[in-house]
């Protein structure tokens, strides 16, 4: 690797500036740009079951502007500022004078940037391949025949084998430029779950920011024995209403769908790994049997797979018979909480920290899995190992530099223009790190037997696990994979470094 590649802002790039238009979302203002949306266009929102219609306009700058002179940067903020609910796939929603939607200009305009990769014979002809399924994958969801695969099989069309930050965007924009998404949320579940991909939501109209009439009212909250009171649902307030004319004239949003990142629910193992149950009319006999056959310290109790009960454990089951022989089996349910497989991580702990456990539903709210406080301290703990290693490398890392060289000359390497203002070695970074190590006089001064080459391969190896450890991105444990190559490196500097 050469000396300019080793930044700490290193960019993935995959196939012609890492896709299309970069990995990323296309954009209203590239379609202007590119001719496709001439500035000035009126575009037509009809909502059929209501006859409701809405218009809008381009604006120079690849803005949808509404007649209130409102302007969103993307359309599906824009159809849903217009009608005040939502949400929208704005890009099958708006469309053109002569009926062409949004999307068929989308789909245009990634056509014409996939066509010169279509007959080359070099690596970049997988971006080419990959717009090729992706417009297949499409067709399948439109026609109810959508493509089911492993999240593991769905990155390997990014030539990628882990959801490091740079690659869940990329993935996440090449999805949305299709008018596609995976069902769970690829972002969300293990490597080896399996997702659908589908095509943008229909727009059903009446059911727009609404509970399904058939999901049963204790899915979405704390429940507990029948007959206790519950609490009061959250109040439900519209995702997109329309805010007071007198805001921002040109209304800020970042991307439409962005993944989900950090560690989510369903990233840990047993979240949807299935779950053992027992219905309210069970007797204690058949719990007792089921928690001590599997090890289970509670059991949810599910009168279906969307009908959470509650749950029993060995000190509910035990406090109910206590206080009384002959209590019914429902005496011993007790509150159980169940979260989504999409929610953070964080934000469940104060839910495990009260039950010792949480229900988790899957996305078409079917009770999935349970994690319990093992499952997270585990979780944790595999987490804490890369990072602490990594700042023991940290610091090994500097002291060879800070013991073996001169600061002057390291400064004239990192920072040469003097805009950093480097004045001591505590400053450096571990980019400054590889920059100094990269250098063949700088390597020379160290006097170590050891191949420079080799070393600095996996220094950056090791940067790129950093990366992803120091931005939360490490969902799928290449820091733990690369546990061995962190104590061989920190082996080694302590080796010769004495």
């Amino acid at each position: 690797m050469s000396e300019s590649t080793v930044d700490d802002a290193e960019e993935l790039t995959t196939g012609r500036t890492s896709y299309l238009i970069g990995g990323r979302r296309v954009r209203v203002s590239d379609l202007v740009e590119a001719g496709l949306l001439p500035a000035g266009t009126q575009l037509t929102f009809l909502r059929r079951r209501s006859g409701q219609e809405y218009t809008a306009f381009v604006t120079v700058d690849g803005k949808i502007e509404l007649p209130n002179g409102r302007r969103f940067p993307t359309p599906s903020k824009a159809a849903a500022a217009a009608t005040g609910r939502g949400p929208f796939d704005g890009w099958t929603a708006w469309q053109l004078p002569d009926g062409t939607l949004l999307d068929a200009l989308r789909q245009e305009f990634l056509d014409a940037a996939a066509e010169p990769l279509s007959g080359e014979d070099s690596p970049e002809n997988g971006s080419a391949a990959r717009h090729a399924w992706l417009k297949e994958a499409r067709k399948k969801a439109d026609t109810s025949t959508p493509i089911t695969l492993t999240v593991r099989n769905l990155l390997a069309w990014w030539g990628s084998s882990r959801r490091g930050y740079l690659v869940t965007e990329q993935v996440a924009a090449e999805l949305a430029n299709h008018g596609l998404s995976t069902v769970p949320d690829f972002a969300a579940v293990g490597l080896d779950d399996r997702v659908t991909l589908t095509g943008p939501p229909v727009d059903t109209e009446d059911s727009q920011d609404a509970v399904a009439e058939d999901e049963p009212r204790s899915e979405r909250l704390v429940v507990g024995t029948p007959g206790e009171p519950e609490a009061a649902p959250p109040e439900r307030t519209p995702l997109t209403a329309a805010p007071p004319p007198s805001a921002s004239v040109d209304e800020k949003s970042g991307d439409e769908d962005e993944p989900i990142q950090g560690q989510t629910v369903g990233n840990l193992r047993s979240a949807l790994g299935g779950v053992t149950s027992v219905k309210s009319s069970a007797s204690f006999e058949e719990a007792f049997t089921k928690m001590r056959l599997n090890g289970f310290s509670q059991l949810p109790v599910l009168n279906g797979t969307r009908n959470l009960q509650g749950a029993v454990t060995w000190e509910s089951m035990a406090l109910a018979r206590y206080t009384d022989t002959e209590a019914p089996f429902a005496r011993a349910i007790v509150k159980a909480h169940a979260v989504s497989y999409a929610d953070h991580l964080i934000d469940v702990l104060p839910h495990l920290e009260r039950f010792g456990f949480v229900l988790v539903k899957n996305q078409t709210n079917e009770i999935a899995g349970i994690v319990t406080i093992a499952d997270v301290a585990a979780e944790y703990g595999a987490t804490a190992r890369p990072f602490l290693l990594i700042g023991d490398l940290d610091r090994q890392l500097r002291r060879v530099i800070s013991e073996g060289l001169d600061l002057a000359d390291v400064i004239a390497l990192c920072d040469s223009d003097g805009r950093r203002k480097l004045a001591s070695f505590n400053q450096l970074s571990f980019g400054d790190y590889q920059r100094v190590l990269s250098n063949q006089e700088q390597w020379d001064k160290l006097g170590w037997p050891l191949d420079r080459k080799s070393f600095t391969d996996c220094l950056n190896e090791l940067r790129e696990v950093r990366n992803e450890l120091m931005h939360f991105n490490d969902k799928d444990k290449a820091g733990e994979a690369a546990i061995p190559m962190l104590r061989n490196m920190i082996d080694l500097l302590r080796e010769h470094a004495g």
